[in-house]
């Protein structure tokens, strides 16, 4: 495929885990220039061997400070695309506040704030971007939420607020897309279920094609979707 990023910035947040490593790696073959950054502590590094991964420590995605510093020191902003996240299932009666907190924090709270920061510096460069958040077919299939109504409800909220920014910035070019994929098959969900068949899982690969589709120049109309990722029903 020829380099459709080539030369462009793009923030990718949760980067070091499984769907995230697969979608940087995506993202540097199609020519961008990735920023991940990473809660734990360390200076700014260039990757060895590919200067245009730049892995960024000490960063907290729940910090609104934080993330305003990280977002105001990259060079310029093309695409910022938000993977961080967390996963935690319980019944109702055995979740307490914290635990739904947690999640709203991790979930929602995190992809709100890089979104904000995101779009202060694509208004800043004045040549449009795109933005693709990550939610999951229980935020917008809840009856999938059951036993997991908190991870339910962050997720939706998350639906919900890439429906609100695109309406919000459709006339500044600024394009915003969410993916909701059904369960990815990573190491960590084989180890978690192992009687799952996961043929059934969605391979990271495919939501690493759907991100570069959405974060494209190619893509000059498509805003306000989120895109219903399943490897089968």
């Amino acid at each position: 495929m020829m380099e459709t990023l080539a030369g462009r910035h793009v923030v990718v947040t949760g980067g070091a885990g499984a769907l995230g490593e697969v979608v940087v790696e995506r993202l540097l073959q199609a020519g961008a220039f990735c920023h991940v950054p990473s809660h734990r502590a360390g200076a700014a590094d260039i990757t060895p061997g590919d200067a245009r991964l730049r892995r960024v420590g000490g960063v907290d995605l729940t910090d609104e400070a934080a993330v305003d510093r990280f977002y105001d020191a990259l060079p310029g902003l093309w695409g910022s695309v938000h993977l961080a996240g967390g996963f935690a299932m319980a019944p109702i009666a055995e979740s307490g506040r914290a635990d739904f907190l947690h999640m709203m924090e991790t979930n929602t709270l995190t992809a709100w704030l890089c979104c904000r920061a995101a779009v202060r510096v694509m208004r800043r460069t004045g040549e449009g971007g795109r933005i693709v958040n990550v939610s999951a077919r229980p935020g917008i299939d809840p009856r999938k939420g059951a036993r997991m109504a908190a991870y339910a409800a962050s997720k939706a909220a998350v639906a919900a607020l890439t429906l609100a920014l695109a309406e919000e910035l459709k006339g500044e070019r600024i394009l915003v897309n969410a993916l909701a994929p059904s369960t990815l098959d990573t190491k960590a969900n084989r180890r978690a279920m192992p009687d799952a068949d996961p043929s059934a899982w969605l391979a990271p690969a495919a939501a690493a094609e759907a991100v570069l589709q959405m974060i494209s120049p190619a893509n000059m109309e498509v805003s306000g979707a989120v895109l219903p990722l399943y490897a089968r029903a």
